[in-house]
């Protein structure tokens, strides 16, 4: 069994995107600009964007976190994102979801630049990943599509079970592995009888939020597990949605939680960043 060692890769495009970043500085004298909008007090929120905004000082990528009262009108929310579209220093554009209930998620995704959506989650982007065109990806399954890469995982011919069928990770997973001419089944909660379609499946990405829904007697032999998820048991223990322990002896490969998928997440998010700085260049000298 092969531990899929998402920490070590985070690192390792970290440290790539350092470079490149630094070379940008130097050559073009432009500083990648990273902008994260928090609204309320959401406390896990808060934290990934301690993350985020420490992985960007590292990575020489200017980054400034706005953070909003849940108070705040939807109004209010879009001048702030309309004067970030403006902003020439500002490269990406990330809204920290969810949202307080009262603000539609969809207008506010919407009314980001395309050429600033870092997170990969603007319908011109998403149309353009669905179409198999160069675009932003969203980070979580471009992390996992760069584990598959660093690990040598052909996913051509293979059949790929997603479990999950958000626009954050199911839809836009299965569309990559689509992309990559995997024959790839989305499972949801509606699905009749999960464990026939995971059976069948060499590769399972599961990414639903129920801790240890995937056990050992879903998998067949050898079968590679990716498991997106993060729940909290009630003894403060992080877990994934696999029960990793029981699936570990039948599997080839396998994302441990933490220190799998987790940390891809804002590694790539910072290549998407200097993605964006990069075509700015671009464009400026067009």
């Amino acid at each position: 069994m092969t531990l899929l060692d998402g920490k070590a890769l985070s690192n390792k495009v970290k440290e790539e995107v350092k470079v490149e970043v630094a070379q940008l500085i130097e050559e073009k004298k432009i500083t990648p600009g990273l902008a994260v909008i928090l609204v309320g007090n959401d406390a896990a929120s808060a934290t990934y964007v301690g993350s985020k905004a420490k992985a960007c000082k590292a990575a020489g990528i200017y980054s400034v976190v706005h953070e909003m009262p849940d108070s705040i009108t939807q109004n209010e929310l879009l001048d702030i994102i309309a004067r970030m579209n403006e902003n020439p220093a500002l490269d990406g554009i990330l809204v920290q979801l969810p949202l307080p209930k009262h603000i539609d998620t969809t207008v506010v995704l919407e009314a980001i630049d395309p050429l600033k959506d870092v997170d990969g989650f603007h319908p011109y982007n998403v149309g353009r990943l669905v179409s198999n065109l160069d675009t932003f990806l969203p980070a979580t399954p471009f992390g996992v599509m760069r584990m598959f890469e660093e690990y040598g995982i052909e996913l051509s011919g293979k059949n790929v079970c997603v479990i999950g069928s958000s626009d954050i990770v199911g839809k836009p997973m299965a569309s990559l592995l689509t992309n990559a001419k995997a024959t790839v089944t989305v499972c949801n909660s509606r699905t009749k009888d999960l464990k026939a379609h995971t059976t069948a499946a060499d590769v399972v990405v599961v990414a639903v939020g129920v801790p240890h829904l995937l056990k050992a007697d879903m998998l067949k032999e050898n079968a590679i597990v990716i498991d997106v998820g993060i729940n909290r048991l009630d003894t403060g223990k992080l877990t994934g949605d696999a029960d990793f322990e029981d699936c570990k002896d039948k599997c080839s490969h396998i994302t441990p939680v933490p220190g799998g998928v987790g940390p891809m997440t804002i590694a790539m998010l910072l290549k998407n960043t200097l993605k964006a700085a990069k075509l700015r260049e671009k464009r400026e000298h067009n």
